[in-house]
């Protein structure tokens, strides 16, 4: 009798696990596996201001290289294989100065796929920036979304070191002299990676991959930028649907003025999430800059960040390890300080007033320091309703340009959620 339960048991297992099998094999699909992908897009590639070799819109060169305003800003379209599984997708970008001696802000960005309107439309004369409510944004074109217009997405923000590549050979003059005792030699480049994997679905099949260097030099930069894409090697691991929305972009790419907007009031805009967005989070890339010494750049000023009127960030973004890039700025201007010095002497530790070189570049700044990336500050919003919210920020302190102390922020905001 318990042998037939027992085959009763066994029997009846079986049916139950024939039913649950398959809706199991269906969650462990096994998806292609299409290799991991390198891509170099720009490689030794010149930005430069050159009106007389290059107009607002210069089409692509036989490397597809586009170049936009007068060479400041290079583009090129990229194509990357339709991926089913998980990626994790990682952006590198080199730099050395060709020539340009001083530190200059810049930008790696896509062109946002959605959006008609966008700085290659732009140059090309086929479109502009949509109008802003004067009220509310003043004449700051192009910083939030506006008819078939969407902020440029921005990828990664840097700063130029002073003169590295240029001035760091041995026969340069400047470099030469300016070198501390600390330095064994002069880099030769620099070299910046951040992981962009939230923002692979404004990359995906293919995508227009930018960078601008805010030069006024016939010489410039050369730079290159390659993406590597790493596909999960595990045949189940999927590809999250995800969307990545851009908020506000204050970076002057095309023939826009220096955003000192928040010295004199907050900006706010609106944003809608669709039903099925969930995991929202909000990454935040600022950076201070102008005012001389008493000025955005130099002086610690607190970023509010608010969404329906709660601050979900609060704080001042600030470097204060800008010595640490000392080997990438050759041609950066140099002080002497006067300090009392303790040192080895005849007699042990001796001390003495001293001079010591203070390099320009050793100073603290308003989150970036000249060779330095900027990593996107990041929020985890959660699980917003569906609908209109509210996104706003508020820089209490900020201050207006003045005559050549150019005061201004750039910042760029998105959002990411999976769907």
């Amino acid at each position: 009798m318990r042998r037939n339960n027992l085959l009763t048991f066994i029997a009846s297992l079986a049916l139950v696990t024939s039913f649950i099998m398959p809706a199991n094999a269906a969650k462990h699909k096994e998806l292609p596996a299409l290799g991991d992908t390198q891509i170099q897009i720009f490689d030794k590639t010149n930005i430069c201001f050159r009106p007389d070799s290059f107009a607002n819109y210069t089409p692509a060169s036989a490397d597809g290289v586009i170049r936009l305003v007068n060479g400041r800003i290079i583009l090129k379209k990229i194509s990357l294989p339709d991926y089913k599984r998980n990626v994790r997708v990682k952006l590198r970008l080199t730099l050395a100065s060709n020539g340009d001696r001083w530190d200059k802000s810049g930008s790696c960005f896509a062109l946002p796929k959605e959006s008609f309107v966008n700085l290659m439309s732009i140059a090309q004369g086929k479109a502009a920036f949509p109008p802003v409510d004067s009220l509310k944004y003043e004449n700051m074109i192009g910083i939030v979304p506006g008819k078939d217009y969407v902020p440029t997405l921005e990828l990664m923000r840097f700063m130029t070191p002073f003169g590295v590549g240029f001035y760091s050979k041995k026969d340069n003059e400047i470099g030469a002299k300016r070198k501390p005792v600390y330095i064994s030699e002069w880099a030769e480049n620099v070299v910046w990676e951040q992981d962009i994997t939230d923002l692979y679905p404004a990359l995906e099949k293919e995508a227009y991959i930018g960078i601008f260097i805010d030069t006024w030099t016939a010489e410039g930069y050369v730079v290159g930028l390659d993406i590597e894409v790493k596909e999960s090697k595990i045949s189940c691991d999927a590809l999250p649907k995800r969307h990545v929305q851009p908020l506000i972009n204050t970076v002057y790419y095309i023939g826009q003025t220096y955003p000192d907007i928040f010295a004199r009031k907050d900006v706010a805009m609106d944003f809608e999430l669709p039903r099925h967005a969930k995991n929202v989070r909000l990454k935040y890339i600022v950076t201070g800059h102008g005012g001389h010494s008493g000025g955005d750049e130099f002086v610690k000023k607190r970023n509010i960040v608010s969404v329906d009127g709660e601050n979900v960030l609060d704080f001042i973004p600030w470097r204060d390890d800008c010595a640490s890039f000392r080997r990438f700025n050759p041609g950066t201007g140099v002080w002497l300080i006067k300090r009392l010095s303790s040192y080895i002497g005849k007699n042990g530790y001796e001390e003495k007033e001293i001079e010591e070189p203070l390099g320009s570049s050793d100073l603290s700044r308003s989150n970036w320091c000249p060779g330095s990336d900027v990593v996107p500050e990041e929020v985890m919003l959660g699980d917003l309703k569906a609908g209109k919210h509210t996104f706003k920020i508020s820089i209490p302190e900020a201050q207006e340009v003045d005559g050549d102390k150019l005061n201004h922020w750039l910042i760029s905001a998105y959002l990411v959620w999976d769907e």
